[in-house]
This record gives C-alpha cells, structure tokens and sequence, in this order.
C-alpha cells in the first residue's frame, strides 16, 4: 500500500484538464458515506478504514444526479469486489427506485492511488464511464477544500485515458460538483442534525430509562449493603426494614424454583388447551353452517318433483307450474 501511495505517476490529470460533467450531489449520499466510515471507524478501531460503495443516480447527457448509495463487499483477499453481492443490491435497488442507476462507486482516502485504478476497473461492466466519489476525512485536505471555496471533504472524479509514452494508461479528472437539496431533504437533514444533538424524543426516552434503570441499581446496591453489613454485625438491625426487604422479595417471581415451574406449564397447558378448543369450535361451527346449506341445497331439487305431483292429484290437471318444470 506504501508503494501505491508514493507512485511517480499519479492516477489524476493537473488542475489544467477541466471536466464536463455537471454533477449534482444530493444530501442523502453525504449522510450515508459518512454514516459508513464512521461505523467502519469503530468496528475496526482504525483511523482510516477501507470503505466502497456504490453511487445511484441518473445521467442525462453531461448532467450527472448523484441520489442514492449502498455499500459494497469485498472477496476474501480485498482487492477483488464481491460481483454477485453487487448485481443481487443493484437489483434489488432498481425494483424499489426505478429510475436509478449505478453511475459510480465512492471510498474514503486521502487521494486517488493506482489501487482506485483497479478497483475502477472492476466497475466498467456496469457503467461505461464510473464515476468516483472520494470523502476525505484528514483535516488538512478539509482545510485545503475550504480554502477553495468548497465546504465539504468531497471530490469526484471522472475516468478518462491518458497517452503517455505511447501507451494509454487509465486516470482521473476531477469534476466539480454542487449540492442539491430539495425541501424534503432539507427538512431530513435539519432533523438528523439536530437530533445528533440530543433533540429527538427517542433520544430523550432512551436517556431517561437509563437514568431510571441506573437509579434502581443504585437502590438495590444500597439494600445489598445493609443487608450486608446486617450479617456482619457493622450495621444495626431495623426490623421493618428486613420484613420489607423479605415481602419485596417473596413478590419476585421465582423462576428458577420447581413450584414455580410447574405452576408455570400448568397454566401454560391450559392457556393452549383453551385455545384449541376456541378453533375447534369455530371449525365445528363452520362445518355445520357448510352441511345446513348442502342440506337446504338438496331439499329443494329433491322436492320440486313432488310439488308438482301433489299438484295434480289435487287440481286434476297439470298446472302453469307443471308446464314450465
């Protein structure tokens, strides 16, 4: 890695070779990219850890729309991108947003390396010309981007080919990029950002359960120790307090004993013994409403034939009825 690193040909094109690319770059990538290193961060307790990802978006001409993200997987010996895991998320992916389409991956460096070189490689399959997103979490390029106007750690890069020594080699430009916020993503960034501050309420339930369930602990440590120091004979015995100590406890459920057990699956049969009885019965009553309206079904064919004999035997001649039967 040193060596690619250090390489005398760097993979991205001076300052002087421009892009024409108009990339717009959308909030919930940021998030997501950061989201991903930062997990990665603690996960591997490295600073910088090898992140990929790739970029969904749509591409119209020249103007690029950078919309979504989803991580990648790597093979066992870390250079090679887990294809099959890749084409299963891009499929799965398009059935949800059908407009999108892999345009690029992203990863988190300082610069691009001949290691993005073949990485990028492995990408061509799926797009002609993949495009790169690099988070630079350093703080001297963060200074470097502010100094240049740009507020973010962000750099895309744009594959093209290069002639040097009459041999065609693959590098990079770098493509400028503009945030592009719509107003349903201005209000999921302004309420991610304020609830990074402790502004949700699932945040202030969580932290006051843990306030409570500190509290209790702290309780019951408290009454360990006396009772403790009880035995010990270095505190002096309070009698309610002991019978209190003893009803609280006698309250608890007892799980662990055999009483406790076999009033347990007692109760528990007869819970699922009333269950099946409340099916059978419904199943009984389904099958008796099916055979009553079998029963009437057949009754009235049955008895069309003898309605019309009875008619006759009473009126002496066939009736209208007759006749249309």
């Amino acid at each position: 890695m040193a060596s690619m690193d250090t390489d005398e040909l760097p993979v991205v094109l001076p300052s002087t070779t421009t892009s024409g690319l108009s990339i717009a770059l959308h909030p919930l990538p940021i998030l997501n990219i950061s989201e991903h290193l930062t997990r990665l961060r603690l996960q591997t307790r490295t600073r910088v850890p090898f992140v990929l990802g790739a970029l969904l978006g749509t591409q119209t001409g020249r103007d690029v729309e950078i919309v979504n993200t989803f991580e990648l997987a790597m093979a066992e010996d870390g250079a090679v991108v887990d294809q099959d895991f890749l084409i299963t998320r891009k499929d799965q992916y398009k059935q949800v947003f059908p407009s999108l389409e892999f345009i690029g991956w992203y990863t988190v460096a300082e610069r691009p390396t001949a290691r993005h070189i073949a990485l990028h490689e492995q990408f061509t399959p799926y797009s002609s010309t993949p495009l790169l997103l690099i988070l630079q979490p350093s703080t001297v390029f963060a200074a470097s981007a502010d100094s240049s106007g740009q507020s973010l750690p962000l750099k895309a890069y744009e594959p093209t080919l290069e002639i040097r020594d009459r041999k065609s080699r693959s590098v990079f430009i770098e493509a400028p990029y503009n945030v592009e916020t719509g107003e349903a993503e201005r209000i999921a960034v302004d309420w991610t950002a304020k609830g990074g501050s402790g502004g949700t309420s699932l945040e202030s339930h969580l932290q006051t359960q843990r306030a409570a369930v500190k509290m209790l602990h702290d309780r019951i440590l408290l009454l360990v120790k006396y009772v403790a120091d009880v035995v010990a004979g270095a505190a002096t015995k309070d009698h309610a307090t002991l019978r209190a100590l003893s009803a609280l406890i006698a309250s608890l459920p007892a799980s662990e004993s055999t009483e406790f057990r076999e009033e347990f699956d007692t109760e528990y049969e007869d819970v699922q013994l009333t269950a099946y009885l409340a099916t059978l019965t419904k199943s009984a009553n389904l099958l008796n409403d099916l055979v009553d309206k079998h029963v009437v079904l057949t009754s009235s064919r049955d008895d069309r034939p003898s309605m019309g004999v009875r008619r006759r035997g009473m009126m002496g001649r066939p009736t209208d009825f007759d006749r249309f039967h």
